[in-house]
């Protein structure tokens, strides 16, 4: 973890082992850096006080390998490789942007195109559920009971992609589509990045929403030659059995389309035919990248529900006043605990707040 007084004017002497004794977030290397940065930061003291209080709610899911995911990385006893490497999944497929060995898709191989679980079938979803989505899904536990697998599983680590997508349209209240009726749901989808290396796994949502689904990647990590580039989804990503099911040939039917667009959205909305039921922006970042503020902007003109996400409370807490500010309004949709966030800590968080993918969740 880095220290809070990182580049106040004199060198750190070691690592940042000293905590802020009131809110525990936030560390230095010296007591001399922890004097220096209190003008800064007692204007976010209490605030980071009583996200602290909230540790053990984000902490919580219903796995197996929880402690490990969760404790055990964040305390660096486990890495995210190490997490992986446990399973036979380090540097797989479609799990390998989910160590840090490769940061992100810009610096990933796209030559070819992932859609294999590399788990037996018992363990992944690779055909049609059992029965109907229920009516409403609250957890992953609740995910899991419908869908059939065991606790153990670790492919919440990547769903959590179309199941933030399934919690956005409850969240937002949306009625879709009829699936049997030729219309389908269209998604905009901003900032994609290791997701274009998982793009298999968002064949989910014909499960999760029963309607035809469309989606419109749209973002800079979106490779050159890939810009415009279509792609239809008629199944599910495939188990690691040469005989199951999931291996037969589909009908023909995609359920759920897509398209990639390099660029930003408000450079590239003309471009894009349909327009969004939704949009979704992952560990948006809000805060931290002044290219959002005409994005939002023309996501105000459009009055379609808009919601992002991060990847903790502090980084939703400062996506909602910079959003407050561009649009004149408070958000639509308050900031809340996703509770289909990764079930894997992010590793060197800058707080000692604990930090998941798509963990939080608020729009406009």
């Amino acid at each position: 973890m880095d220290c809070g007084g990182m580049g106040c004017g004199t060198p750190c002497i070691g690592p940042a082992t000293r905590r802020c004794g009131l809110c525990g977030a936030v560390a230095y290397c010296s007591l001399s850096h922890q004097m220096s940065h209190w003008k800064d930061h007692k204007k976010e003291c209490k605030r980071l006080e009583q996200q602290m209080k909230h540790v053990d709610v984000l902490n919580d899911f219903p796995f197996t390998f929880t402690i490990e995911a969760t404790q055990q990385v964040r305390e660096k006893v486990l890495t995210r490789c190490s997490f992986l490497m446990r399973r036979g999944l380090h540097q797989i497929g479609l799990w390998k942007l989910e160590c840090s060995c490769i940061p992100s898709a810009a610096s990933a191989d796209h030559s070819r195109v992932y859609n294999d679980w590399d788990l037996p079938s018992i363990m992944c979803p690779c055909s049609e559920p059992r029965s109907p989505v229920p009516k409403c899904l609250t957890s992953w536990n609740d995910y899991y009971n419908w869908r059939c697998l065991p606790l153990h599983s670790p492919v919440a680590l990547l769903l959590h992609w179309p199941l933030t997508i399934y919690e956005s349209v409850q969240l937002a209240s949306i009625v879709l589509p009829i699936s049997e009726v030729h219309c389908r749901f269209h998604i905009l989808y901003l900032g994609p990045d290791k997701e274009l290396l998982q793009l298999g796994i968002f064949g989910e949502l014909q499960a999760l929403l029963g309607c035809l689904v469309h989606i419109d990647f749209v973002g800079p990590a979106v490779p050159p030659y890939r810009d415009g580039e279509k792609i239809d989804i008629c199944g599910y990503t495939h188990c690691s059995e040469a005989g199951c099911s999931c291996k037969s040939p589909s009908n023909g039917t995609s359920k759920v389309t897509m398209q990639l667009w390099k660029g930003l959205y408000h450079d590239r909305h003309k471009d894009i035919d349909s327009f969004p039921h939704l949009i979704v922006a992952p560990n948006a970042g809000i805060a931290a990248y002044t290219s959002w503020l005409p994005t939002i902007e023309l996501i105000r003109l459009m009055n379609v529900p808009a919601i992002f996400s991060d990847y903790c409370e502090e980084a939703a807490q400062l996506a909602a006043h910079c959003i407050g500010n561009i649009t004149g309004h408070p958000l639509r949709y308050p900031i809340q605990l996703n509770p289909f966030r990764q079930p894997l800590a992010v590793e060197d968080s800058v707080l000692y707040l604990p930090c998941y993918s798509n963990c939080f969740l608020f729009g406009m």
